[in-house]
């Protein structure tokens, strides 16, 4: 086991030294691939995450402005991923109330899966292109998604418009959001991706209180398209501040490439994630519902999902910035033991405890959030950062088969 310890930090042990050796360095900028004229430090002499003539500005106005615009994109898409639970709940119970509980699961999960799956060729075309049109296609999809999803009656207008325009728009702008921390930061940059994966646990307390609140006042078409018009000026923040700053591979292709698998430490990390994401959306869909089911009132039911997320607040931020001295993958393994150990001490008793439930929300929330920040970062140690967005993507994409079988 130390071993094992050496080895999932010797990356980060490597970037210490390297800050230490190169203390300057300066970028010009290029175009849409901006580069800040700022200190900057080389990642370590090895290390696939970086080329010898990477440099990264490890912080600054420029690098931190993208982490608020990946914030504010991410309370917007994964915020959204967030509150299906609260959808769910509704729906089973208005709409949808002639189908029974595992159909109308199937909807989100088409939703979650898309968000990750339509990643494999968006990676490759943020390397190559940067992440702009991404985000603003991405953006006007979810919007849209958002302003039809009152319109909706039957099941297959809600899997059309929220399931497959949603889950695209949301997939169209997390891996940009996440990629374009990866050029600014390096020893830093589980706690900058940290901070910007905060912004789904932030969407993922205000939407479902807010829809709580809204429900019952102006009815569920207007209730979504308020949820719309707010998506909306976030994603205009996103679109203003996200941007890349490396200039792309030369001869770089913006098809999807599975060769990489033959890379086994990352595939050794897409599998991990994958079977830890299998289990995370399981209480992420259903906490609201099962509420419900043991006789909680509707108010508590969202307000179940939304208390979960504020434990998701801390466990994506705390970690991110532990991981940067202990270790990514060290830091990682506890967050999923304390999911694990949460579930079968709290979840599997809770039944109609009001304190029991409240407790698994919290702890497991804490623990779940740092699979979204710290899993990425993961996969950045084992590419190039031109390669960042392909590598990312692919893993998702691998991933995102994990969400199917949720119902």
């Amino acid at each position: 086991m130390p071993n094992l310890l050496r080895i999932a930090n010797a990356p980060i042990i490597q970037e210490e030294r390297a800050m230490k050796e190169d203390e300057k360095g300066h970028c010009r900028p290029t175009g849409d691939h901006d580069i800040i004229d700022n200190d900057v430090t080389s990642p370590p002499s090895g290390n696939a995450s970086g080329s010898d003539e990477e440099t990264y500005p490890e912080g600054g106005l420029r690098a931190w402005l993208v982490v608020l615009g990946s914030f504010s994109a991410m309370v917007a898409s994964f915020g959204l991923l967030n509150t299906v639970g609260t959808f769910q709940a509704y729906l089973s119970t208005h709409q949808l109330r002639e189908f029974d509980e595992g159909t109308v699961s199937w909807i989100f999960s088409l939703f979650v899966f898309l968000s990750f799956f339509c990643g494999v060729q968006i990676g490759p075309i943020f390397d190559a292109k940067g992440p702009r049109i991404l985000v603003l296609t991405g953006s006007a999809f979810l919007f849209v998604s958002l302003m039809l999803l009152g319109s909706c009656h039957e099941y297959w207008h809600f899997v059309i418009v929220f399931s497959v325009l949603g889950g695209m728009g949301t997939a169209l702008i997390f891996v940009p959001a996440v990629g374009a921390i990866g050029h600014f930061f390096q020893i830093g940059r589980g706690y900058a991706t940290g901070v910007a994966t905060t912004g789904g646990s932030i969407g993922g307390i205000i939407f479902p209180l807010m829809l709580e609140k809204l429900f019952p006042r102006i009815g569920f078409a207007w209730s979504t398209r308020v949820l719309g018009f707010v998506v909306f000026l976030l994603l205009t923040i996103g679109n203003t501040l996200i941007r890349s700053r490396l200039p792309p591979k030369p001869g770089g292709s913006v098809l999807p490439d599975f060769r990489i698998f033959r890379n086994v430490p990352f595939s050794l990390i897409t599998a991990g994630v994958l079977f830890v994401e299998w289990g995370l959306f399981v209480p992420l869909s259903y906490m609201s519902s099962y509420a419900l089911a043991y006789g909680f009132s509707t108010t508590f039911s969202y307000q179940i999902l939304a208390i979960l997320n504020a434990g998701s607040f801390f466990g994506r931020w705390l970690p991110g910035y532990i991981a940067d001295h202990l270790g990514r993958l060290n830091t990682m393994i506890v967050a999923v033991l304390i999911c694990l150990i949460t579930t079968f001490a709290f979840w599997l008793s809770a039944e109609n405890s009001t304190t029991l439930l409240v407790i698994y929300a919290v702890l497991f929330g804490f623990g779940s959030g740092s699979n979204i920040s710290l899993a990425p970062v993961c996969v950045g140690q084992m590419c190039k950062t031109e390669e960042y967005g392909r590598y990312l993507a692919t893993c998702y994409t691998v991933v995102s088969f994990g969400s199917v079988d949720n119902p």
